[in-house]
């Protein structure tokens, strides 16, 4: 029973020091979606920075009040739309990737 106890603790604790998950939040009021007209209710979300890495949102981590995982591709992953185009990828002097096209040019990759 100490051995669970202590495997259970242990497990726990491990996911709180490890998590990617920005421990920055703030609540946003409910408000009506202009594009839908539809009403998107009250949450709490992650504060904004520059990568979606660690919001509530993105594939991997967890919504520390509702449970729920995140879905989104994260920043610069091949899921993330146009990716590269199978291209080898180089990281700018400001931390943003890209990759050399046909015309010999830089193409930025999009950050989802």
């Amino acid at each position: 029973m100490k051995r669970l106890l202590f495997l259970v603790s242990f497990m726990f604790i491990s996911g709180i020091v490890f998590s990617q998950t920005n421990t920055k939040t703030t609540y946003q009021q409910g408000y009506i979606k202009l594009s839908t007209s539809t009403y998107v209710q009250g949450h709490y979300k992650t504060v904004s920075n520059n990568t979606n890495t660690d919001n509530f949102s993105t594939t991997g981590n967890t919504n520390i009040y509702t449970g729920t995982s995140g879905t989104k591709a994260k920043d610069y992953s091949t899921q993330a739309t146009n990716y590269g185009s199978e291209k080898a990828i180089y990281t700018g002097s400001n931390g943003g990737q890209y990759y050399i096209n046909s015309n010999g040019n830089k193409t930025y990759l999009p950050k989802q």
